[in-house]
């Protein structure tokens, strides 16, 4: 097959986002079997085309979405393609159908952000050939939105690059992540993902000040946010006295050595999140995982076999409680970072998600 993936416009490949980061993941798995065209944003320091692991990168302009999909477009009609898939972005989708109708165009939707509810917004969800979203939990959201399209939507899980996000292989290898990355505590807390008050770090930083009060623990953030918000999430903290080390962005290429790096993951978010992909990633690497029980995250952990599921989310003190647990009992946490790590290559591999994928653009084709 020929298969062109549209990326939003906002965003050049590769990149740090979750969007990102699906598009390469689930390409690089197509592109054993498939001819894979990525089309992304045009940035400065980036080549116009690209051979990146057998996929092909075209990039172009995009000063606005409007002048970014007929770039996108001219691009497509130099060549036919099998299957566009379109990632996000219902409107560019619908006027890329228009424009190649006897073309299987198929929408990938990673969140609710771009579906809100309203009849322009079913008009575009129609021109969608199928729908494929990354759970069960968004494909419900959605389709009390958009009930007249819920027929044409599956549920295709994302996943995670099993051969580089692994658990730690020795005591030595652990040692120098952990000078690498400044832990110094004897348990480490990690935090992954965009500083946005629906993430819920303002819950975790008390959580973890709850439990100083027990033991020695460090709080690491890596992620990125605007700077009012920062300077409240560092407020916070100085006030609370707790040991945290804010990392700003790491490179989503370097991001699995921080996972080897620290004793566990929370994901504390305060809003619907339609999948998790920070929870898969860091139980491909062996760490125990407490999350919020919300949306798509309760279809990745079972509470108390593979991580635990945190009910009354908005209470640092549940967070904290499941923190000590993890704490207090290294053998205990052990073995769940081990059954999370066996829940990922079992469910959550880009290769899985690519098969899901394959079986939707040939039947689409031969339909």
């Amino acid at each position: 097959m020929k298969i062109a993936m549209v990326a939003p416009e906002k965003l050049p490949l590769p990149g740090n986002g979750s969007v990102e980061i699906c598009i390469l993941g689930i390409a690089r798995e197509l592109a054993h079997r498939h001819q894979v065209t990525i089309i992304s944003r045009q940035m400065q320091g980036l080549a116009a085309t690209e051979q990146i692991d057998g996929i092909t990168i075209q990039r172009v302009p995009a000063t606005s979405p409007v002048r970014y999909t007929k770039a996108v477009i001219r691009l497509l009609s130099q060549q036919p393609y099998d299957v566009i898939q379109v990632d996000n972005r219902p409107r560019s989708m619908a006027t890329i159908k228009r424009a190649f109708p006897r073309t299987p165009v198929v929408l990938y939707l990673h969140s609710l952000t771009f579906a809100q509810p309203g009849p322009s917004k079913l008009t575009l969800m129609k021109k969608a050939d199928w729908i494929a979203v990354n759970s069960h939990s968004l494909r419900q959201r959605l389709g009390r939105r958009f009930p007249l399209v819920k027929h044409r939507m599956s549920v295709v899980p994302l996943g995670a690059d099993l051969s580089r996000f692994r658990p730690v292989e020795s005591s030595e290898e652990q040692i120098h992540l952990r000078t690498q990355f400044g832990v110094t505590k004897p348990f480490s807390i990690l935090y992954v993902g965009r500083l946005i008050p629906g993430k819920g770090v303002d819950v975790l930083i008390r959580a973890t000040a709850l439990l100083q009060q027990q033991m020695p623990v460090q709080l690491l953030v890596a992620g990125k946010g605007p700077p009012y918000y920062m300077r409240k999430l560092r407020e916070l903290a100085h006030k609370q006295k707790v040991h945290v080390s804010f990392r700003g962005q790491i490179n989503h290429e370097h991001i699995d050595q921080l996972y080897r790096a620290v004793d566990c993951l929370v994901c504390p978010s305060q809003e619907h999140e339609a999948f998790g992909l920070v929870n898969v990633e860091a139980m491909a690497s062996g760490l125990p995982v407490i999350a919020s029980d919300n949306g798509g995250i309760r279809e990745i952990i079972e509470s108390g076999i593979n991580g635990y599921l945190v009910t009354a989310y908005k209470r640092p003190q549940r967070f904290a409680s499941y923190l000590y647990k993890l704490a207090s009992n290294p053998t205990f946490a052990e073995k769940l970072g081990k059954a999370g790590r066996d829940s990922a290559r079992t469910h959550f591999s880009w290769a899985r998600t690519a098969m899901h994928l394959e079986a939707t653009y040939t039947r689409l084709i031969r339909k």
